[in-house]
């Protein structure tokens, strides 16, 4: 027990003020627990465990929870901030880094905003037309998936980096290193296990269904190792 509450640097002391302590607990719990909760929800969850897919078809569950994820991510994330503007913690490789993951989380709000129309048999336009950038796949919308899955991506890795900056720059306790590494593990062996089982399904599909009078379904999906059904065979992107 006296060895894991150790600082993980013997030579210096794990003494830091309230606000750092409070901005690490909220950057943490945005960026190693909700933030990687609401992309598993998006990639594996779009068919849910037990939906009788394609009669059963657009499934709400990961939309909200990948949705709601994202909007307490930003929420932490700027407490989070605004408990050490002006301190030390943003001096630094963790602070510069962490300021690139603020610009990524930015960029992320604003494609959210400006993805386009979804359109569809359940989303029509006002002129009741199927019309959508998401139905169709306009070229805006293919850019808008492309940046917004590689961005994620981008930005969970590099937060993960900006965490263990922090933890150093703290000289947190051992149990501190440790816990945290092992909920990364959880989630990686968690996705990879949901990837081997075939759960990461094409986003269009998911919410229209594989029959080939769809125009998404004309072209490959989006993102590397996602399934996508072509009558009885399943094609991955990758």
């Amino acid at each position: 027990m006296e060895w894991l509450w150790a600082p993980i640097d013997p030579s210096r002391a794990h003494d830091i003020s309230f606000a750092v302590s409070w901005h690490a607990r909220s950057m943490v719990i945005a960026w190693a627990v909700i933030a990687p909760l609401a992309v598993i929800a998006a990639r594996f969850f779009k068919v849910m465990p037990g939906q009788d897919w394609p009669r059963e078809l657009d499934n709400q569950i990961w939309w909200r929870s990948h949705w709601i994820g994202q909007v307490a991510v930003l929420v932490f994330t700027l407490v989070g901030l605004l408990l050490i503007l002006g301190t030390a913690v943003e001096r630094g490789l963790h602070g510069t880094l962490g300021y690139a993951v603020l610009v990524l989380l930015a960029g992320q709000v604003g494609l959210g905003i400006f993805r386009g129309t979804k359109g569809g048999p359940t989303a029509r336009g006002t002129d009741g037309s199927l019309r959508g950038d998401h139905y169709d796949m306009t070229p805006w919308r293919v850019m808008f998936e492309w940046l917004h899955k590689g961005l994620g991506y981008t930005v969970l890795v590099l937060a993960a980096v900006v965490i263990a900056l922090g933890l150093w720059q703290a000289n947190a306790p051992i149990w501190m290193w440790l816990l945290i590494a092992l909920w990364y593990l959880i989630l990686i062996c968690a996705s990879t296990v949901l990837q081997l089982q075939g759960r990461a399904v094409d986003t269009y599909q998911a919410i229209w269904g594989p029959d080939p009078v769809h125009p998404g379904n004309a072209r490959k999906p989006i993102g590397w190792g996602v399934r996508r059904t072509t009558g009885d065979t399943h094609v991955r992107s990758d």
